[in-house]
């Protein structure tokens, strides 16, 4: 029997697919998306409030897989850039590389959620035959416009691993995220820790709020006023002008966002009184908590470990989450409980001299993170330096 054949085409936005087709292609209960960075919302809004447009290199060059009949079988978020900036892995030396020996690195082509460091599924289809159809979609793509290289940032381990059996390169970095055992109340999970880092946690929860009398509120779905946003927002831009200079969502993304999916979004305040003073976003998926942006108007000690990461383990063990995944980077989680994770990308590479360079660094590389992983295991702050459970 022949093969049928699948078409793919490139949209170049959003919303030319409509949100129930793109949202049953990912993984999902019950038609909500698992995780909620994959739902069409998400990256609408990013679109629709300017975020992640031509202006501002994040080009939408979306594939849509179709059967013969046309039905849609098929998405693969991607973007066309420009630069490397919001991506979270970090390739500038090979851009830098490439250049000097007379190459084009940009543009590139970016299978990935604007601006967000979060593990997700990226080609986004039921069936692995379809799965591989947009990845080879996305190689004809580069190939056909001379565009020298496609990369699939924080990809499952499923999504990685049949990028590697299609001859991608894979990239090992390494995140921290909390894992909820069954726990029935944050001293039951502070039970697991070593006497010392109880006290530690102890003395930091309370040296957060209790020296300046404040308190915190979560605010989700009704709650996310206008007001509420222009509070968080100036935490954003405080945030935003110190680590990237001008931040990359814009305004309107947050209003956006809370009207498609407002029992998905999750503020955390501090007040003192009446004020926010700060406040983290997170999203809220299936079975897991996803810690976003933090900022705040003043500087009080350990408020920011208090609403990224202590907030985030009540509400998890709260409302029976399994993991909260805190964001990129920081070795001081480590020490509240948040455990050593591996993460991955996946890279196509057209030119053979530079996919060679790459593919020796990345091996060397991914050698590098193995060791980080095991050594980092031994700093866990559970009882014994082990983690429960594993």
């Amino acid at each position: 029997m022949a093969e049928a054949v699948l078409s793919a085409s490139v949209v170049s936005s959003a919303a030319e697919i409509p949100a129930e087709v793109w949202n049953s292609l990912a993984p999902n209960h019950r038609g909500i998306v698992d995780n909620p960075f994959v739902d069409h919302a998400f990256f609408l809004a990013a679109e629709q409030s300017g975020s992640s447009t031509a202006r501002t290199g994040w080009q939408p060059q979306h594939i849509l897989l179709s059967d013969p009949a046309g039905e849609p079988v098929g998405v693969l978020p991607l973007f066309l850039k420009s630069h490397s900036q919001g991506e979270y892995v970090f390739d500038h030396g090979w851009a830098d590389a490439f250049q000097r020996a007379g190459g084009d690195y940009y543009p590139k082509l970016q299978c990935a959620v604007p601006f967000t460091p979060v593990t997700g599924p990226r080609a986004l289809a039921r069936d692995p035959a379809h799965r591989t159809a947009l990845l080879r979609a996305a190689e004809q793509l580069a190939a056909q416009n001379n565009i020298s290289s496609v990369h699939m940032t924080f990809a499952t381990e499923e999504d990685a691993e049949l990028a590697r059996a299609n001859g991608w390169l894979i990239r090992h970095d390494t995140q921290y995220h909390w894992h909820n055992r069954g726990y029935s109340s944050f001293e039951d999970f502070l039970d697991t820790l070593s006497s010392r880092h109880r006290k530690v946690t102890r003395r930091e929860r309370r040296d957060a709020l209790g020296a300046d009398g404040l308190t915190v509120k979560w605010l989700t779905g009704s709650d996310l006023t206008e007001t509420a946003w222009d509070h968080f927002f100036e935490f954003y831009q405080d945030t935003g002008s110190r680590k990237w200079g001008r931040p990359y969502l814009t305004r309107s993304f947050f209003s956006l966002l809370g009207e498609a999916m407002p029992d998905r979004v999750l503020l955390m305040f501090a007040y003192d009184g009446d004020e926010p003073i700060a406040g983290t976003l997170n999203l809220i998926g299936h079975d897991r908590l996803y810690g976003r942006y933090w900022g705040a108007t003043r500087n009080v000690p350990f408020l920011h470990f208090e609403l990224c990461y202590y907030q985030a383990i009540d509400y998890a063990i709260a409302h029976k989450l399994s993991v909260v995944e805190a964001g990129a980077q920081g070795e001081h989680k480590l020490a509240r409980g948040y455990e050593p994770t591996i993460t991955r990308s996946a890279h196509w590479i057209g030119h053979p001299g530079l996919r060679d360079a790459v593919a020796r660094f990345l091996a060397q590389e991914r050698a590098a993170v193995a060791r980080d992983q095991e050594v980092l295991g031994q700093y866990t702050p559970f009882r014994h330096g082990e983690r429960p459970g594993r």
